[in-house]
């Protein structure tokens, strides 16, 4: 007669599920830095804390002392820019003004940031907008190569032939030839690269009046230029030490760059933009804390600002500093003074303009989906910064929703927003472009009637 064992499967089950359940109520702990996750086998059923809770913010820095210039305009529910302009006038009066002048010469935006707009996310949105209401075309600055060309949908771009260095390689980047956008560019014989315009995306993308590339080149350099797959036409120029800009007129859809000779040159990137009105370009490096802006030779920034100055620098740093229990960052807000003072000498026309960091959410210890608390104090961090700097700050954490934006982005239908509850996608961007274009026009029109009653 064969044993029954049923009786003694279940007890083994009740045992075990009895210790799963009693795991709970453990004291946390840490391994190497990082904070276990509580057992709890019904954290799908137990109701959410509310937003906030268990998370005191007693220990975020006190806001900054030096009130924002007419924080009283603001409309409800628009996160508006704060204006922390000083009496050298760094905040944003500069841009503004330059956007009556978008008729008759380009307006030009460098927006620098990691790996949140790269591919052109949010920056795609924000350009067409701003081109839509301003004027203006193409897509701006773009690097020789690039790791997302085939994921950047506001302009076909391929290349071959270049040997590719950039701030992030751990071997063999020489910091003293890095460009404006922390890369540079050497090419073997006959390299090429080629931009070609659409409208897939954007309507303003597809054609353009001016068409460049940079280098620098301490030998001859011959490059050929073919514009609409028509006659190439060719360019020699003498040694310099100056940074070179080739350039190209005309009614450009499709620009090819070949490089014919090359000695000792060193190329940075290439733009596709309009006469006139708003051009925005995009200095994204994946990895990048904005610090790194700080090992750009002040020469080489100069040279670009004598080439292409602009009139806004957006400055939108944060994933890669931040952390879970992250509550000081003072050794990071003196960093990245560094970075804006250097900005400020080698563009003194530009208006300055400070994104914090968005929402970034992680898993609690309770397996609960929650903004890192180190997000708020950087958020904080990075107000303070703009505030003793005298420039603007526009609060992405709060135009995203605040606690536990992210998670909304992520479960909206269709996402806005990746699983690793880090990085927006291209319809998120859209949200946030559209969001920071109102609160620029806002801060347009009320900088137009500041003037006209004879308070600027």
């Amino acid at each position: 007669m064969e044993k029954n064992v049923l009786r003694n499967t279940v007890l083994l089950s009740c045992l075990v599920l009895g210790v799963l359940l009693l795991l709970h109520f453990l004291p946390s702990f840490e391994v190497g830095g990082h904070r276990m996750r509580r057992v709890d086998l019904l954290a799908d059923v137990r109701p959410l804390p509310a937003d906030g809770e268990g998370e005191a913010d007693t220990l975020l820095p006190p806001p900054p002392r030096i009130a924002p210039a007419f924080a009283d305009t603001c409309p409800p529910q628009m996160t508006c820019i704060e204006d922390y302009a000083d009496s050298a006038r760094r905040g944003m009066s500069a841009f503004y003004r330059a956007l009556d002048e978008a008729a008759e010469r380009p307006v030009r935006i460098a927006y620098f940031g990691d790996s949140f707009i790269e591919g052109d996310i949010l920056t795609a949105d924000l350009r067409a907008l701003l081109q839509q209401r301003y004027g203006g075309c193409g897509v701006g600055y773009v690097d020789i190569t690039s790791q997302t060309y085939a994921y950047r949908p506001t302009v076909r771009h391929s290349f071959s032939g270049w040997e590719s260095h950039a701030w992030t390689d751990s071997t063999g980047f020489d910091a003293r030839r890095q460009g404006i956008a922390g890369r540079y560019f050497l090419p073997a014989p006959g390299a090429y690269v080629e931009l070609a315009g659409q409208s897939d995306y954007a309507s303003r993308l597809d054609t353009c009046l001016r068409a460049g590339v940079f280098f620098s080149n301490r030998g001859e350099a011959r490059l050929a230029v073919r514009l609409n797959r028509g006659k190439t036409l060719r360019r020699t120029f003498a040694p310099s030490r100056y940074l070179q800009m080739a350039e190209a007129e005309g009614r450009i859809g499709r620009v090819r760059w070949t490089v014919e000779r090359a000695d000792s040159t060193t190329f940075f990137g290439l733009f596709m933009d309009g006469a006139r009105g708003i051009a925005l370009d995009n200095f994204s490096l994946r990895g990048s804390s904005g610090l790194s802006i700080r090992s750009i030779p002040r020469q080489m920034l100069q040279a670009f600002n004598e080439l292409r100055p602009y009139d806004l620098i957006v400055l939108q740093y944060g994933l890669n500093i931040a952390t879970e229990r992250g509550s000081n960052y003072d050794r990071y807000a003196a960093g990245m003074q560094t970075t804006i003072r250097r900005l400020k000498e080698a563009f003194p026309q530009a208006a300055f303009l400070l994104v914090s960091v968005g929402d970034r959410d992680f898993r609690d210890e309770d397996g609960h989906l929650r903004t890192m608390p180190g997000i708020k104090n950087l958020v904080r961090y990075q107000q303070n910064l703009a505030a003793e700097n005298g420039i603007a700050f526009w609060n992405l954490f709060e135009a995203m929703g605040g606690e536990r934006g992210m998670v909304q982005f992520v479960e909206a239908n269709p996402p806005m927003a990746n699983r690793d509850y880090t990085h927006i996608n291209f319809r998120g961007g859209r949200r946030l472009a559209g969001l920071l274009f109102e609160a620029l026009v806002h801060g347009k029109e009320q900088y137009d009637k500041r003037r006209a009653y004879g308070l600027e």
